[in-house]
């Protein structure tokens, strides 16, 4: 008897096909079991949280680590000096301070009080000294008040922030430059203007 191994090849490569269909069958249902129980296992542990989650905010308990909160105190604003001295009080303070000193009082020159607003005016826009530099131009910037500082040999005295027309004259007092306000005897005509903790001394000699 001859044996047709076409029809045995095709028997085997039957059964090898239908064989590895079943596997592949069974690996899918494996595999979809598992990550089913991988699911079920996921939502099975998030309910248990949530219902954890819902004990702990009844009985008022937290699982969580406090964390500290920095409350920042509200910074009390430093108490201002008081700045309602005039050029009047100043102008008696140095007056006063330059007898102390044995030299003359000064006498007050309106055109100097000129000088004094002006610059006390430039000073308070300024909010701040500007280290004589408005002094120093204004002849060119005031052609009209040039006149004065061909007349007089004009020195200008500035102070901020002082609380007191006394604390103004103790400060001068303690620079070597704005001492000559209250020591120097070659000074005859002055004036001055004070607003705002700013003073502003203006002394001339010819």
């Amino acid at each position: 008897m001859k044996i047709n191994w076409r029809i045995v090849f095709d028997v085997f490569y039957f059964i090898f096909v239908v064989f590895l269909v079943i596997s592949l069958v069974a690996v899918a249902y494996l595999l979809g079991f598992k990550k089913g129980e991988i699911s079920s296992i996921n939502e099975f542990s998030n309910y248990l949280s949530q219902i954890r989650s819902k004990q702990e905010e009844g009985s008022g308990l937290s699982t969580k680590t406090p964390v500290p909160t920095l409350i920042v105190s509200p910074s009390l604003a430093p108490k201002k000096k008081s700045v309602d001295w005039t050029g009047p009080q100043l102008w008696e303070a140095v007056n006063k301070s330059r007898v102390e000193h044995g030299v003359n009082p000064l006498k007050q020159a309106d055109e100097l009080c000129t000088i004094a607003s002006i610059r006390l005016n430039e000073l308070l826009e300024l909010g701040k000294l500007d280290g004589h530099e408005g002094f120093s131009n204004l002849p060119e910037r005031r052609p009209d008040l040039k006149w004065i500082f061909e007349k007089y040999n004009i020195s200008e005295f500035l102070i901020a922030g002082a609380s007191s027309p006394q604390e103004a004259v103790d400060s001068w007092l303690d620079t070597l430059g704005h001492k000559k306000l209250l020591t120097g005897g070659e000074y005859v005509w002055g004036c001055t203007y004070a607003q705002n903790g700013f003073g502003v001394a203006i002394a001339a000699y010819q």
